[in-house]
C-alpha cells in the first residue's frame, strides 16, 4: 500500500529555506582541523632543531678529529671484532636457545624444571657480574676435567690456560644470550593457534612437516621482532667486554683517549659507529618482517619508504 510520501511530490523549497546547491554538485568533506597537533609537531621540530644546531657547532666535539679517527685502522679492527662477537654469540644462543625452549615446552617435568631454572639464573643476574665470574673462573675451579662422577678423571685441564678474555666474552654472551632466546622462541611457538595444530594432526600430517609448514612460518612472525631487537640489544651489550680488556670498539677508542685525553671525540667515533651498523640492522629487520607478513591480511602489505618515496616522485613529475 502506498504512503503519502511515495504518492505526494515533494514539496517546493521556499525563501526561509535559503540557498541550495544545484542537483550537479557534490558535497566536500573537509577535514577536522587539528591545530593543537600542528601546534605541538612544531614546537617538536622546533626543540629537535636546536637539539641538532647545539651538537652540529659545539665545539667541544672537535669534529675533524672525529673523521680522521673515523675510518682509523685500530678503530676498524675493534668494530670488526665487535660484529664477530654479536653473529657468534647470536647464532649460538639461538642454536642453544631452540633446544632450551624445546624443553621448556616438554611434557617431561624435569626437563621443564632444568630450562626454566637455567633462564632464571641468567636473566635474573647482570652481564656484567657473569662475566667478571667466568674470566675468575680459575679460582672457582682451578683445573676442569672429564671422568666418571665422584670417580677418577680421565682428562684434566688447567682453567688459567683454557680461557682467555675473548674466549670468556664468547661463552659469557653466549649463555645470556641463550636465555633470551629461548623465551622469545617460546613466545613464538605459543603464538601460533592451536586449532592449527589439531587441523593438522585430524589431515594427518607428520610432527616434521607440520613444524616446517604451520608452526615456524607463523611463529617467525612473532619471532622476528623480539630477535631483531636482541641483535641489536647484543651488537651494543658487547661494549661489555672491554672490562676484560678485549679489543672490540669500545676498547679500541678507550685505548686512543688514554693516551691522547680526546675523551669526548673519541667516544663520539664509537658512538657514530655503533649508529651505522643499528640502522643497517635496523632496515634489514624491517624487510625480514615484511617477508614473514605476506599474507597476513587481506589488504596486503603497505608501501614500503623507498615505494612511497618513488610513488611521490612519479606523482611530481606528472604534475
Amino acid at each position: 500500500m502506498a504512503t503519502p510520501q511515495d504518492v505526494l511530490p515533494a514539496p517546493a523549497p521556499t525563501a526561509l529555506d535559503g540557498p541550495t546547491a544545484p542537483p550537479s554538485a557534490e558535497a566536500r568533506i573537509v577535514a577536522r582541523r587539528k591545530p593543537g597537533q600542528w601546534a605541538a609537531a612544531a614546537v617538536a621540530l622546533l626543540l629537535a632543531a636546536m637539539a641538532v644546531n647545539s651538537v652540529i657547532r659545539n665545539k667541544a666535539f672537535q669534529w675533524s678529529l672525529v673523521a680522521d679517527w673515523f675510518t682509523a685502522r685500530s678503530v676498524l679492527d675493534g668494530l670488526a671484532l665487535t660484529l664477530w662477537l654479536t653473529a657468534v654469540t647470536l647464532a649460538l644462543g639461538f642454536l642453544l636457545g631452540t633446544l632450551l625452549a624445546t624443553m621448556r615446552l616438554s611434557a617431561n617435568p624435569v626437563l621443564r624444571t632444568l630450562s626454566w631454572a637455567y633462564i632464571w639464573v641468567f636473566r635474573s643476574t647482570p652481564p656484567l657480574v657473569q662475566l667478571l665470574f667466568f674470566f675468575n673462573i680459575g679460582a672457582l675451579y682451578p683445573t676442569l676435567g672429564l671422568g666418571i662422577p665422584f670417580g677418577p678423571e680421565f682428562v684434566t685441564v688447567r682453567t688459567v690456560n683454557l680461557m682467555g678474555p675473548t674466549l670468556t666474552a664468547v661463552i659469557g654472551l653466549t649463555l645470556l644470550e641463550t636465555a633470551y632466546a629461548a623465551e622469545v622462541i617460546r613466545g613464538g611457538i605459543l603464538s601460533v593457534d592451536r586449532g592449527q595444530l589439531e587441523a593438522a594432526s585430524a589431515l594427518g600430517l607428520g610432527r616434521w612437516r607440520v613444524l616446517r609448514r604451520i608452526v615456524v612460518p607463523q611463529a617467525m612472525r612473532a619471532i622476528v621482532p623480539s630477535a631483531g631487537n636482541m641483535l641489536i640489544g647484543a651488537l651494543k651489550g658487547t661494549s661489555i667486554v672491554s672490562v676484560l680488556a678485549v679489543s672490540d670498539l669500545l676498547y679500541s677508542v678507550q685505548l686512543v683517549y688514554l693516551q691522547s685525553y680526546q675523551v669526548i671525540p673519541m667516544l663520539m667515533v664509537a658512538t657514530l659507529w655503533y649508529l651505522v651498523v643499528t640502522t643497517l640492522l635496523s632496515i634489514g629487520q624491517y624487510y625480514v618482517e615484511r617477508r614473514f607478513a605476506r599474507g597476513a591480511t587481506r589488504d596486503g602489505l603497505p608501501p614500503t619508504p623507498l615505494q612511497r618515496a618513488r610513488a611521490a616522485f612519479v606523482k611530481v613529475a606528472k604534475a
